[in-house]
């Protein structure tokens, strides 16, 4: 049974009729490329250089910010895949605290970077407190456009420390059902301070906990405890 020959394909390598080439050059094959874009200003022609955000200086981004509802959107969409995959509540929290340890990781490594550039003489903090206070003024201000509402110490355990916010910026457009009630989205924001706290050489485990009251529905406390090698270093230190 003899079969129809199948139509050929476009493609971006176009064969010359074998009517034109000898028969030694049948099988070469003319590739073609696209043009550069270029800008004709009359006397000459030059080519369009393309930029693109790594080109930007860091220092005009210090004070720019982002749409709020285009950040609520990407959130969403960001809760919504996570939810997907995972098998629970305590997962999906752990999953949004690794995408904001990455975050706070590069934000530390640019925070730092613009430090240097501004400061004639930058400094590294090596105590606790400063740091602690740093991140509830200049990193919150810097990723949420304002700084925390409160920093307590707990009362209990020494090891303890609370930044408190009574507004969290990126759950303003959440609502969570009731049979996940105990879910805090702002573990993305647990996650982005252990971050910073590992850079600057205080680790600790960083949980974030939802404790609405009657003024502030969607009030948050990001509870931090530290390890015993941070408390052993500020007692060496005193």
């Amino acid at each position: 049974m003899a079969y129809n020959q199948p139509p050929s394909r476009f493609s971006l390598v176009s064969t010359s009729s074998t009517d034109q080439i000898p028969p030694s050059n049948a099988s070469s094959t003319t590739r073609f490329s696209l043009p550069t874009p270029s800008i004709n200003t009359g006397s000459q022609t030059k080519p369009v250089v393309r930029t693109t955000i790594y080109d930007r200086p860091l220092n005009k981004t210090r004070n720019a910010e982002v749409s709020a509802s285009a950040f609520s959107f990407l959130f969403s969409e960001m809760i919504q895949y996570t939810q997907k995959r995972v098998s629970g509540i305590e997962d999906l929290e752990r999953r949004l605290s690794t995408i904001g340890y990455r975050v706070g990781m590069r934000y530390l490594e640019l925070m730092s970077w613009r430090t240097e550039v501004a400061s004639k003489a930058p400094k590294r903090e090596i105590r606790f407190l400063p740091a602690l206070m740093m991140i509830h003024t200049q990193l919150w201000r810097a990723v949420f456009g304002k700084p925390a509402d409160a920093i307590e110490k707990s009362m209990e355990n020494d090891d303890e420390y609370m930044i408190i916010d009574n507004d969290p910026p990126i759950t303003r457009h959440i609502s969570i059902p009731k049979e996940m009630s105990s879910l805090s989205c702002s573990a993305l924001t647990a996650g982005i301070v252990e971050a910073v706290l590992d850079g600057l050489g205080f680790p600790a485990r960083v949980t974030a906990h939802s404790v609405p009251i009657d003024a502030y529905p969607s009030r948050t406390t990001i509870l931090i405890k530290l390890q015993k090698e941070v408390i052993e270093r500020e007692e060496a230190l005193k």
